[in-house]
């Protein structure tokens, strides 16, 4: 076989395997590059390579590798890992053009796998061009030519061209397979999913994470709310040991609960959620209207019906003021619980705040007036507070995130006998001008306080927003940016400002691409196809089927003339090369007849031109075992086309 296109068959595979060393055990991955160098060496030296009980033994080592390491568990890991050392054995056995194509077909397989891990753009180019490379591979092995010429790259091209309008066909119209079909066979433990937790423990972290992970984007279909109005809400809690905080016990209770009453503008806008662990979904404050997919619980957080681990899009109304109207016996207990007796210290405080003498609300504006006249600070590095937290935090510590103050703020209203708990979430966000949709990161997470107020119901109140603005606040939870100036000086902060601000264009362009990419191809599902079908004015079933049935038509007509034009049908190299020498002979007196066999015709252009009987021969010889002997050699080539050139009329 061509050594050129058995070296490019062996690129192509350490491609495919190369995004896949990280989810096969480590083992494997030196077993299969030691399987791949062998057979790189064995493309110069043949005898180098296994035979008979060596390949045996190596493929019983691989076997036991596999049983070793995944012990008879099923999942998208060992199957990678499976096709990987079947790859990597069968490169051993690569000898004939039969195994490049079964090679080829394993690696297609190994790169489809590569979409059950990343479903980004980065993956789709990289699984293209690996794609294109063993195409390439394929029509140079039925061309009997070298790997790298134009020809090859053409054909490929064409068989893309033929089969692009059927796949849009088939991607747009028909339904696709969804997660949960396949996703048990997935551990989570390899998915890159993060987010906010269902325990919530201020005191136990010394230092907020800062992650600029995307959490979920945001389209608004009309204006935007004000920056101070973008509450993502997420889990709200209600129950605390006094160091920990876990979610309401009533979460999910049927109990009688009153429509929301709202006012003012709604905000339609379009959900776009990154795969996460939860079901959660993050609804503006305070979201209506929903898709059927949704659910929203007794406190007013929505739940995906369907938790599938990956990427989704929701559409959403939600307003600004609400009222979500009388509190129930079982949230009024719920809300008020204590993990003990407060202690004297904080009891003087609440009295002194006129916790116990005041209205709600008056007391809750002393409470926020007095983390400002006490000094309290907003801080991402807190002391570490194992024990005691809120005593701790009120008394000593005077600095911490939100977690800190939502916390001691919803124990010192209830310390007063009144209702509130903490809601967990995102606030703000990033706008993205070139996308006009809007960022939000886990670095956005967020903590605020929930009370409830007679006539008024459950009424937001963000605590940390006594010490420092909100938006600020998540502004400093930016991932840092990378330093500039001279070896050794501090850049100013105007350098640090306009050195991103050159590159933020760049990244609001990629990430408005990851966005279209995210929710066109990736999360394109039955709601998508239904918006598409209606921007296509087709609304009942009949005009879909006729629809369909013209554009199937049309592409049949386009992919028939392609096929049937003449200039689509392009000759063998060696045939070229032959019909050149043909040609030459027709002008020495010898024409070939319809229908002559190479050798028949040697044999008369000898008798005609003995002068060129060696050359004739020659010629022939090398025609016969390139076409019809299969053999695959560049210098039979390159001494064909330099013998036929040289032949002298």
């Amino acid at each position: 076989m061509n050594a050129g296109i058995l070296r490019g068959l062996l690129f192509a595979v350490a491609l495919i395997v190369l995004p896949h060393v990280g989810h096969i055990p480590p083992l494997l991955s030196v077993f299969f590059g030691v399987l791949w160098i062998w057979r790189f060496c064995g493309i110069r030296y043949p005898n180098c390579l296994p035979r008979g009980m060596a390949a045996s033994v190596l493929m019983l080592v691989g076997i036991g590798l596999l049983v070793a390491h995944h012990r008879g568990e099923w999942g998208i890991d060992s199957g990678t890992a499976l096709f990987v050392t079947a790859l990597g054995l069968k490169l051993l056995e690569l000898n004939k053009p039969r195994d490049v194509y079964l090679i080829a077909y394993l690696g297609f397989i190994v790169i489809a796998a590569q979409f059950l891990y990343w479903q980004n753009i980065v993956a789709a180019v990289y699984g293209l061009s690996v794609s294109v490379l063993l195409l390439a591979c394929l029509v140079a092995v039925n061309q009997h030519g070298r790997l790298f010429r134009a020809d090859v790259f053409r054909r490929i091209s064409y068989l893309f061209l033929q089969a692009l309008p059927m796949t849009a066909i088939l991607f747009m119209v028909f339904p696709r397979v969804q997660a949960p079909a396949w996703a048990f066979l997935n551990d989570d433990k390899h998915r890159a999913q993060s987010g906010l937790g269902d325990i919530l423990e201020p005191g136990a972290f010394d230092q907020l994470a800062l992650s600029p992970k995307l959490a979920f984007r945001v389209k608004f279909d009309g204006a935007m709310p004000p920056k101070d109005q973008l509450y993502w809400r997420g889990p709200v809690f209600s129950f605390t040991d006094g160091v920990r905080w876990r979610k309401s016990n009533n979460a999910h209770a049927k109990y009688y609960q009153e429509p929301l009453q709202v006012s003012g503008q709604s905000y339609a806008y379009r959900l776009l959620l990154e795969p996460q662990a939860h079901s959660w979904v993050y609804g503006l404050e305070m979201p209506v209207e929903f898709d059927d997919s949704l659910r929203r619980d007794a406190n007013y957080q929505l739940l995906s019906r369907v938790r599938s681990g990956e990427a989704a899009e929701f559409k959403l109304v939600s307003y600004s003021h609400y009222n979500t109207g009388r509190i129930t016996r079982s949230e009024y207990a719920e809300n008020r619980q204590l993990p003990g007796e407060p202690s004297a210290e904080v009891e003087s405080l609440v009295r002194q705040l006129h916790g116990f003498d005041e209205a709600p609300e008056r007391y809750l504006n002393n409470v926020l007036a007095w983390f400002r006249r006490q000094g309290f600070q907003y801080s991402l590095t807190p002391p570490l507070m194992p024990d005691r937290p809120i005593e701790t935090f009120l008394f000593e510590a005077k600095t911490g995130f939100c977690n800190h103050y939502a916390t001691a703020f919803v124990y010192l209203l209830r310390v007063a006998d009144i209702p509130a708990r903490v809601v967990t979430g995102y606030q703000g966000g990033e706008f993205n001008k070139i996308g006009r949709f809007l960022e939000v990161r886990q670095s956005d997470a967020h903590a605020w306080a929930e009370v409830w107020l007679d006539g008024k119901g459950w009424v937001r109140v963000d605590p940390t927003s006594a010490v420092m603005p909100v938006q600020t606040a998540q502004d400093s939870l930016r991932d840092e940016r990378p330093e500039f100036g001279e070896a050794g000086a501090a850049p100013t902060d105007r350098e640090i400002r306009d050195s991103w601000s050159d590159l933020k264009p760049v990244e609001q362009f990629w990430n408005s691409l990851e966005y279209y990419w995210q929710r066109w191809i990736v999360s394109y599902g039955s709601g998508t196809r239904s918006d598409l079908l209606n921007r296509l004015h087709l609304k009942h079933w009949q005009e879909v089927l006729f629809g369909l049935l013209a554009v199937w038509l049309a592409v049949m007509l386009i992919l028939a003339g392609m096929l049937l034009r003449p200039w689509g049908k392009r000759d063998d190299p060696v045939v070229k090369l032959y019909r050149k020498f043909c040609r030459k002979m027709t002008r020495l007196g010898v024409e070939r007849a319809s229908g002559e066999g190479p050798i028949d015709f040697a044999q008369r252009a000898k008798v005609h031109c003995p002068e060129l009987a060696r050359d004739i021969d020659e010629i022939t010889e090398i025609f016969v075992r390139l076409k019809y002997q299969r053999a695959d050699s560049d210098g039979d080539f390159r001494r064909l086309r330099r013998k036929v050139s040289g032949l002298r009329c």
